[in-house]
C-alpha cells in the first residue's frame, strides 16, 4: 500500500510539474505561440513543423491534439492540416521522456531554489514566467525521484518482475496495458515517466517495454476522442485519425520494427535502460511520422470511410466560426481567435448597416429583412464571444493578455450598437415604405455623404482592431470630426428646407433620426480605436 501511495504521491508532483513548466513556457512564448499557429497552411510538412514546436512549448501531446480538435471544430483547419499537426505533436511530446530520462536531479533543487526566490522577489512578469519554468522544472524532476523511490522495492518481487517480462513475449497485453494506463492518467508524458522510473530500478527490460511504449501512444489518442464528444462531425474525424494513425504505426512497428528499434537503441546507448526506453519513444515517433507522411491523404480517406460524410450533414459551424472551448487551453492562441470571431462580428454589423441604408433609399423590404437577419447574427455572436472572454479571462494570461480581453468586452458591446443602429435605420425605412414618404434630392445626397463617412469610419475602426494598426487612431479622429461637422450643418440645412416648405414634418423626422443614428455609428468606430490605443 505504501508503495501505491508514493507512487501516486510522486506522479502528482511530476504532472503539476509539468503544468507549471508549461505554464511558464506558454507564457514567456506569448505572441510567438500565435505566430508559429498562425502559419498553419495547407502544407501537410508545414503542419508538422507547427505540431512539434507548439507541443515542445506546452509540454503535451493530448493538449495540442484536443487544439487541434478545437480548430477543426471552429472550421479553421481542415482534416489534412490536423493530421500534419497531430503526426509534429507525436514527436513534440517525446521532449518530456528525453528529458527525464537524463539524470538531472541534482539540478531541481536548485532550480527550485531559484524559482522560489525570483517569484517571490520579482515584481516584472517577464521574471515570474522564467520563475514558473524553474519551478516546473523542479517539481517534475523531484516528483520523478518519488516514483523511482517508491517502485525500488518492487524489484524485491519475483512476480511483479515476472508479470512485466510476460507484456514482452505476449506484446498484445504490453499495448494493452500502456493503453489503459495512459487512458487513465490522461498523459503519455506521465505514463513514460513511470516506465521510466521502473526502467531506472532495473524492473523492465527493453523488450517488454516496447509495447508498452506502443499502447502509451495509442493511450494518448482517448483525451481527444473524449473532446470531440459534442464536437462537429469533422471534428470527431480528426479525433479518429489521431488514433488511426497512432493505431497504424504501432502495427507497423510490432510486426516489422520491433527487432530493428531494439538493436538500434541498445546500440546506442547498451546499459541505460532509461536513456534506451527515452530513445526508443523518440525513435518510433519520428519513423511513424516518416513512414506515413507520404500518405497522409489516405489516412485521411480511411477515416472518410470510417465516417463517411452524410447528404444531411450541415456545413455550418455554429454560430461561432473562430471559438472553441479546447483552444482554451492555450490562451495566446484562444485571445488571437477571439479577437478573429470579434472582427467578423464587426463585419456582420457591417453588413447590417449596408442592407439598413438599402432599405432605407430603395424602399426596399428585402434589404430590411437581411438586416434584421443580420442584427440577429450580431446579438447572438455578441452573447457567445461574451461567454467565452469571461472564460478566457480565468485563464492563466499575462498582464498584457489580460488587458486586452478587458478592453474586448467593451469593443464587443460597441460592435453590437452599430448593429442595433442599422435595425433603428431599417425601423425608419419601415415608416418611409408604409406612409410612402419621399426626400428632397439634397437631403439624399445628404444621406449618402454622411453615410458614407460614418460607415468609412467603422470600417477603419475594425481595421485598426484587427491590425492593432495605432496609425490608423488618428484618422478616425479626424473623420468622426467630420461626421459631427456633418450633422451639425445637415441638421441646419434641414431646418432652412423645412422653414422653405421643401421637406414633410413626417419625412424631416425620419432624416434627423438618421443623422443621429449615423452619428453613433461614428461614435462607436472612436471608442474602438480609442481601446486598440489603449492596448
Amino acid at each position: 500500500m505504501g508503495i501505491v501511495i508514493n507512487l501516486l504521491g510522486g506522479l502528482g508532483l511530476f504532472l503539476y510539474g509539468m503544468n507549471l513548466m508549461a505554464e511558464g513556457l506558454q507564457k514567456a512564448a506569448g505572441d510567438k505561440l500565435k505566430n508559429i499557429v498562425g502559419k498553419l497552411t495547407s502544407n501537410t510538412v508545414m503542419g508538422v513543423l507547427v505540431g512539434i514546436v507548439v507541443t515542445a512549448i506546452i509540454q503535451s501531446s493530448s493538449a495540442s491534439t484536443v487544439m487541434v480538435v478545437g480548430f477543426v471544430n471552429a472550421g479553421i483547419m481542415n482534416l489534412t492540416q490536423a493530421l500534419g499537426v497531430i503526426m509534429g505533436a507525436n514527436i513534440g511530446t517525446t521532449v518530456t521522456a528525453q528529458l527525464i530520462s537524463f539524470k538531472l536531479e541534482f539540478i531541481a533543487p536548485v532550480a527550485l531554489g531559484i524559482g522560489i526566490i525570483l517569484f517571490l522577489f520579482s515584481k516584472k512578469e517577464k521574471t515570474k514566467e522564467i520563475a514558473s519554468m524553474l519551478l516546473g522544472f523542479g517539481i517534475l524532476f523531484t516528483g520523478m525521484e518519488f516514483m523511482k523511490d517508491a517502485v525500488s522495492p518492487l524489484a524485491q518481487y519475483k512476480g511483479f518482475r515476472d508479470s512485466l517480462i510476460y507484456f514482452g513475449n505476449h506484446q498484445v497485453l504490453g499495448v494493452l496495458a500502456g493503453f489503459v494506463i495512459t487512458g487513465i492518467i490522461q498523459s503519455s508524458a506521465a505514463s513514460m515517466g513511470m516506465l521510466i522510473a521502473l526502467a531506472s530500478q532495473g524492473l523492465v527490460p527493453l523488450n517488454a517495454a516496447l509495447p508498452i511504449l506502443y499502447g502509451d501512444n495509442i493511450g494518448t489518442c482517448v483525451t481527444s476522442l473524449l473532446s470531440s464528444i459534442g464536437a462537429t462531425k469533422n471534428a470527431k474525424r480528426a479525433a479518429v485519425m489521431h488514433l488511426t494513425f497512432n493505431v497504424i504505426g504501432t502495427i507497423i512497428f510490432m510486426l516489422v520494427l520491433n527487432y530493428p528499434i531494439v538493436t538500434f537503441v541498445k546500440w546506442l546507448d547498451p546499459t541505460d535502460a532509461a536513456r534506451q526506453i527515452a530513445n526508443a519513444h523518440t525513435i518510433f515517433n519520428i519513423v511513424n511520422v516518416l513512414i506515413l507522411l507520404p500518405f497522409a491523404k489516405y489516412i485521411v480517406k480511411i477515416v472518410l470511410k470510417i465516417m463517411p460524410t452524410t447528404e444531411d450533414e450541415s456545413e455550418a459551424i455554429g454560430q461561432t466560426k473562430y471559438l472553441d472551448e479546447r483552444i482554451l487551453q492555450t490562451p495566446p492562441i484562444a485571445l488571437a481567435n477571439t479577437l478573429k470571431e470579434v472582427s467578423r462580428m464587426g463585419k456582420k454589423a457591417n453588413k447590417a448597416l449596408e442592407y439598413s441604408m438599402d432599405s432605407l433609399l430603395n424602399k426596399s423590404t428585402d434589404s430590411i429583412e437581411k438586416t434584421e437577419k443580420y442584427e440577429e447574427t450580431v446579438n447572438i455572436l455578441q452573447k457567445e464571444i461574451l461567454n467565452y472572454l469571461l472564460k478566457l479571462s480565468k485563464s492563466s494570461l499575462s498582464d498584457e493578455e489580460r488587458n486586452q480581453v478587458d478592453l474586448l468586452f467593451n469593443t464587443v458591446n460597441d460592435i453590437e450598437r452599430v448593429s442595433d443602429h442599422a435595425e433603428n435605420i431599417s425601423e425608419l425605412s419601415s415608416i418611409v415604405i408604409e406612409k410612402d414618404l419621399s426626400f428632397s434630392e439634397n437631403a439624399i445626397e445628404e444621406m449618402k455623404n454622411i453615410y458614407s463617412k460614418s460607415q468609412e469610419n467603422f470600417k477603419k475602426a475594425l481595421k485598426c482592431l484587427e491590425e492593432n494598426d495605432k496609425n490608423m487612431i488618428n484618422i478616425i479622429y479626424k473623420l468622426e470630426d467630420e461626421v459631427d461637422a456633418l450633422d451639425k450643418l445637415y441638421r441646419k440645412l434641414h431646418i432652412e428646407r423645412l422653414n422653405n416648405g421643401k421637406c414633410t414634418i413626417d419625412s424631416g423626422v425620419v432624416f434627423l433620426d438618421l443623422l443621429t443614428n449615423l452619428e453613433r455609428v461614428s461614435d462607436h468606430s472612436c471608442n474602438i480605436a480609442n481601446r486598440v490605443e489603449s492596448n
